[in-house]
């Protein structure tokens, strides 16, 4: 990119005619240029997204979420830029894909560096996070003042089945905590870099309905910035689309529980019990997520029927069917790579951003946070404090799966891992607080707990964090 400080009057020129005066040798003062050139040349690409400056047009007057200070408007370009310069981090990068390891060697961040010979910019990114700091090790804190980011009523996107406070949830405590890790901060999410880095492109979130939560929620986050007649969203079989007319950009979510084509694929009638999954199949939904430019994948619980997998050979129209039987791991660790290999085909790593979300915990048996025998989730109103807690319904050999599988990406993958953090989140469950799939009967109605939906999560709450997460993966890998 061509730097507007290469002028005349630029900082490089005036270094030029300074060196002259001192009459230095031609191959010391070539060199000397050279650097300053280059380190002008690179504090400019740090202010650019996707290989172009960041035009900033305000697209309405309306106040945004509470989420950070850009969201003022009107924004113009240089107020972004300054935003970008004060938070930009010039120190070279290490390596494309980074693992570390966390409590109970559990895998932590697989992050997605640049490569140390490599001078392109990460796509999207404005910045750098803290050196050594792990966002994902932390705690969370009660936070009055800027939690939640948006009101439930606000948003008229959240599905009933994540509405707790219209379907009756008396308390709001789980609305009104903060993730902050151990050795630095988050980022605090910005609504309107967000919108314009989205700006003429297609983010989109795949997976199951936790992974539709995570999308709803970055609607929630954003929403309130476009006017009212310049946002829609449609919904075509399993793919659903939020428009951002102004910035012609799409939010989409698309469904597939296993990533791979299934007898679960229907995007309303999907309630089975005996799954099969079909083996080499993921350019059945694949095809649908060509030319994206941000996807943020997920696939876990429906993994998760027991300790096997039903896997198809051939196809679901033969009238006998070729199935095999595999262990969970090893049927997950199929469908990994599968992943892998679609994005090492069809994602540029010099224009595009993959991320993997890691498993969203569940909360079914209260004896293992030290609760009363025969509970779950249902009536829980605080997180869990202690920092090495992680739940039987985690597990952790899938962590390793993606670890493995991940590390030989030739396209990198940025990992977010939610688990532990949510793993403490016993109290921001829907509970009994959502619309019911069924009616409920006098016995079920007599006893909470037995109908207590302990999988999903009331919006808003732990999922934004979850997005606040990506939003610092993206701008500040």
């Amino acid at each position: 990119m061509k730097s507007p400080l290469s002028s005349s009057s630029s900082p490089a020129s005036s270094s030029s005619s300074s060196l002259r005066k001192t009459r230095l040798p031609p191959y010391l003062f070539a060199l000397l240029s050279f650097i300053v050139f280059v380190s002008i040349l690179y504090g400019e690409d740090l202010v650019c997204i996707f290989g172009q400056q960041l035009q900033v047009r305000p697209s309405s007057t309306r106040p945004g979420p509470r989420t950070g200070e850009l969201t003022r408007l009107p924004v113009s370009s240089s107020d972004v830029r300054k935003y970008k310069l004060r938070n930009a981090d010039t120190r070279p990068a290490d390596g494309t894909i980074i693992y570390e390891k966390v409590i109970n060697g559990v895998l932590g961040s697989l992050d997605q560096r640049k490569s140390s010979t490599s001078s392109d910019p990460v796509p999207f990114a404005i910045g750098r996070g803290e050196e050594g700091c792990d966002v994902f090790s932390g705690r969370w804190v009660r936070d009055e003042s800027t939690r939640p980011s948006y009101e439930e009523s606000e948003c008229p996107y959240i599905q009933p089945q994540l509405t707790c406070q219209e379907h009756g949830r008396p308390d709001k405590d789980y609305q009104h905590r903060r993730w902050q890790p151990h050795s630095c901060s988050l980022p605090r999410f910005n609504a309107t870099l967000m919108l314009e880095a989205l700006r003429g492109k297609r983010m989109m979130y795949v997976g199951d309905s936790l992974n539709r939560g995570q999308y709803v929620s970055m609607i929630c986050l954003l929403h309130s910035l476009i006017p009212e007649g310049s946002k829609s969203m449609e919904t075509f079989d399993s793919l659903t689309v939020f428009t951002a007319k102004d910035y012609n950009a799409t939010i989409e979510f698309y469904w597939a529980p296993f990533l791979l084509e299934s007898n679960s694929d229907n995007a309303v009638i999907h309630r089975v019990t005996d799954r099969f999954v079909r083996k080499g199949s993921i350019n059945k939904h694949g095809k649908h997520w060509k030319g994206v430019d941000i996807l943020v994948f997920n696939t876990y619980l429906w993994w998760m029927s027991g300790v096997t997998v039903k896997i198809l050979k051939g196809s679901f129209e033969d009238e006998v069917k070729d199935v095999v039987v595999k262990s969970t791991d090893d049927a997950y660790r199929m469908a990994m790579k599968s992943l892998v290999r679609w994005v090492q085909k069809n994602m540029d790593p010099k224009k595009t951003r993959v991320f993997f979300t890691s498993m969203s915990p569940t909360h079914g048996n209260s004896e293992e946070w030290g609760g009363e025998p025969g509970g779950n989730c249902y009536n829980q109103t605080t997180p869990i404090e202690d920092p090495k807690y992680w739940g039987s319904d985690s597990r952790k050999s899938i962590m390793q799966v993606i670890s493995e599988v991940f590390s030989k990406s030739k396209v990198p993958i940025t990992f977010l891992n939610i688990t532990q953090l949510s793993n403490y989140r016993k109290d921001a469950h829907t509970m009994i607080y959502k619309k019911q799939w069924s009616v409920l009967t006098p016995k079920q109605l007599a006893n909470p707990v037995s109908y207590a939906d302990c999988v999903h999560w009331c919006l808003p709450g732990l999922q934004d964090t979850w997005n606040e997460l990506l939003f610092a993966k993206l701008f500040y890998p």
